[in-house]
């Protein structure tokens, strides 16, 4: 069993730590499929199937059963820590306890974001994957409490996701303080080595190693032209005649060059913000005392 877990939170730079700290010689993650995002305390002896805009789908990667998230582990050698990251953990109810019952000595590891920017970044992500139906962020907003009551999965919780100091309080009414330890998204991107190193001492492993850390993983980027990305990722003629007329490495080449050039990220608009801000500002006033870090920035419109 792990005796650390990176429990989120989404969008937050989550993945990028995950394949930082995968780096160390004596931290053990599973390199299989199911290696990020497995959701076992999330959903253990739970149902993969939920409920989305499309209807029932499955969470291919989701690990239900004792026996299977053991599985995840049985490479482990001589490392010293040993985790995995589910960004789910934060936001679940039931992860918490769940955690404290198999692993009451784990080591809990947090990265948060700025719960705004953190909202329209999800939006944006369910965007650019196909899972969000509805193209404007505050229309999703607004039909966010209806999408709960009918059941929909949490990866469609865009603004709920962010009440950070609501899920976090779960966590220290558990867990003793020392065993967690929480980080800002502006911390990962302004000095990750720093980061890194500190979440090294926390585990207890060598806080000398540099992981290599330029590569930002899992960033969000979504279409600029909706038409040109359904021309360049949808069956039709002038992709039929392009690869009769192109020889196939020009094809592939130019194809992928138009992809990126055609993928943006739109900016959250003020108007927006101030509206999440106001839904927010009681939970991050008592976060701040939480964790004892200035939130202050979250606050600015």
């Amino acid at each position: 069993m792990p005796n650390f877990l990176l429990i989120g939170a989404a969008k937050s730079g989550t993945s990028s730590l995950y394949y930082y700290l995968k780096q160390h010689p004596e931290i053990y993650m599973p390199a299989s499929r199911d290696a990020k995002e497995p959701d076992f305390f999330t959903l253990e002896e739970e149902s993969n199937q939920r409920l989305g805009p499309y209807g029932v789908f499955t969470m291919k990667n989701a690990v239900t059963d004792l026996k299977s998230y053991m599985t995840l582990f049985e490479d482990v050698t001589n490392e010293t820590a040993i985790g995995e990251a589910s960004t789910s953990y934060i936001y679940s109810e039931k992860a918490p306890q769940r955690i404290f019952a198999h692993i009451p000595k784990s080591k809990i590891i947090a990265i948060l974001r700025d719960p705004s920017e953190r909202a329209f970044s999800h939006f944006l992500f369910s965007m650019s994957n196909g899972r969000e139906p509805i193209p404007d962020f505050l229309k999703t907003l607004r039909q966010e409490e209806k999408r709960i009551a009918e059941g929909w999965s949490f990866q469609w919780h865009h603004r709920n996701r962010g009440f950070y100091h609501a899920q976090l309080q779960r966590y220290y009414s558990l867990f003793d303080k020392a065993q967690i330890r929480v980080y800002l998204y502006d911390d990962l991107i302004k000095d990750p080595n720093t980061l890194c190193r500190d979440i090294f001492n926390f585990l207890g492993v060598d806080d000398n190693f540099s992981p290599n850390t330029k590569k930002q993983h899992n960033p969000t980027r979504v279409p600029k032209n909706q038409a040109l990305n359904s021309l360049l990722n949808s069956p039709n003629l002038l992709k039929s005649a392009a690869k009769i007329m192109l020889p196939k490495s020009l094809l592939k080449v130019t194809s992928m060059s138009l992809k990126q050039k055609n993928l943006g990220k739109p900016k959250l608009q003020k108007s927006v913000r101030k509206l999440l801000i106001d839904g927010y500002r009681e939970d991050i006033l008592k976060l701040q005392d939480l964790i004892d870090r200035d939130l202050s920035a979250w606050l600015e419109v």
